[in-house]
């Protein structure tokens, strides 16, 4: 089965030509949970350190006011004229989601399922710090109806994991790895490479490790250093180098080789699973499905007009919004133009193995009165190694150079549609 088959739509689709093939477009729920026992030095995310950062904004209430930001969710879907499916996977992210007693989390996810229906078979998947979880805490999300548990290794060696301020240690990710199996849970592990002072033996270790634990799906990240976080203000005084791009690169080519070997198939430009056990919610992502965002800062999208929207970030105004207000605390909204249904399409077909439909890219150009893609662009895309193309349909797909340069292939698209 292929990846467009689990959601029964092509690459990158509008749900207006799902709905004309009579086929309904899945939806899925992500919930952000914005708290972390301690804010590491590489992120970028918004999470907070204070348990309670008043207005109601506290981690013993965060439960009740998700809970509450569905049920205004759901009001305003019926006030649209929006009807949803039951939805087909639910996402507990943050910040750490296992922060909080797994009660909590089992409380939000039958909550959805009285306001939104749940499909069998549904995935439903929580991110965990290794070290906030055991083997209790997890064997109650499994009763509790959760089927996928997302683990944030980031390495397997104790220097990296220091020098990006994680305080779990690699016994605690094996731990956590098979209480999970032997909950029947599906696992998967987050890896981070390109940490300053990160050698190659070193990510290899960390890969060989994560192989070693026997999950059937890994996410490797490239170190992104913003500026004003910890380790971005370290790597500008000097007191730690930055990421180097080639060693990236090298690195990637090593995660490429070990992974497939081991029999996991890349998928999107940064995960690998064994066949079927792909994440579904982040495909729905970049299969432009419907989601519906909840907590602070969290991000929706309907294909609805269509529309996103975006969460007011800190979590006492997203609070109180909600308690003084009675509406959905959107920082903002927009339609998606035309042009930006276009580029979307580009940016997340380039990123899946499934690749980027040309029959439909050229549809929406031409619908704002653009050209068609010359094919002198493909031939020079594939000439040049970046790509592959197949005929009827036509679906580009991204080499292993490719996906070391999706950004100019994604550039060159751009520019070849003028958008």
């Amino acid at each position: 089965m292929t990846l467009n088959q689990v959601f029964q739509i092509s690459p990158a689709s509008p749900v207006e030509e799902i709905s004309q093939a009579g086929r309904v477009a899945p939806f899925s729920l992500y919930i952000h949970v914005p708290f972390c026992m301690r804010r590491c030095g590489y992120c970028d995310f918004n999470t907070y350190t204070a348990s309670d950062l008043g207005g109601g904004a506290s981690r013993d209430n965060y439960a009740n006011l998700a809970v509450q930001e569905m049920v205004l969710v759901k009001q305003w879907q019926e006030e649209q004229g929006i009807k949803e499916p039951a939805l087909s996977t639910v996402f507990f992210g943050g910040g750490t989601p296992t922060i909080l007693p797994a009660h909590d989390l089992i409380s939000i996810l039958s909550a959805a399922r009285d306001i939104w229906g749940i499909c069998e078979g549904a995935e439903i998947t929580t991110e965990a710090n290794p070290d906030t979880v055991d083997s209790n805490y997890i064997h109650q999300l499994a009763d509790g109806g959760f089927t996928r548990i997302s683990f944030g290794m980031q390495s397997a060696v104790p220097s990296v994991l220091a020098t990006l301020d994680r305080t779990h240690t690699p016994a605690h990710v094996e731990s956590g790895v098979r209480a999970a199996q032997k909950a029947g849970l599906r696992t998967s592990l987050d890896l981070i490479y390109g940490t300053p002072g990160e050698s190659l033996d070193q990510w290899e270790v960390s890969l060989r490790a994560a192989l070693d634990l026997g999950v059937t799906h890994i996410s490797a990240y490239a170190l992104t250093v913003e500026p004003h976080t910890a380790m971005g203000r370290r790597i500008s005084r000097g007191q730690l180098p930055a990421p180097d791009d080639d060693d990236q690169a090298e690195k990637y080519r090593l995660a490429e080789r070990m992974l497939t070997d081991a029999g996991l198939s890349w998928y999107e430009v940064s995960n690998w699973a064994l066949p079927g056990d792909e994440s579904r919610h982040n495909l729905g992502y970049w299969h432009n499905i419907d989601w519906a965002g909840i907590g602070p800062g969290a991000h929706s999208h309907y294909n609805f007009q269509p529309l996103r929207a975006w969460d007011i970030a800190h979590p006492r105004a997203w609070a109180q919004t909600m308690t003084d207000d009675k509406r959905v605390p959107w920082q903002g909204q927009e339609n998606i133009s035309p042009s930006e249904n276009l580029e979307e399409a580009i940016l997340l077909g380039v990123r899946i193995r499934d690749g980027l439909s040309l029959d439909l890219t050229d549809s929406l150009a031409v619908r704002q009165g653009l050209e068609p893609l010359d094919e002198s662009v493909i031939h020079d895309l594939e000439s040049e190694g970046l790509v592959t193309v197949t005929t009827e349909p036509r679906i580009l797909t991204p080499t292993l150079n490719g996906r070391l340069l999706n950004d100019l292939v994604i550039e060159r698209l751009f520019n070849a549609y003028k958008v």
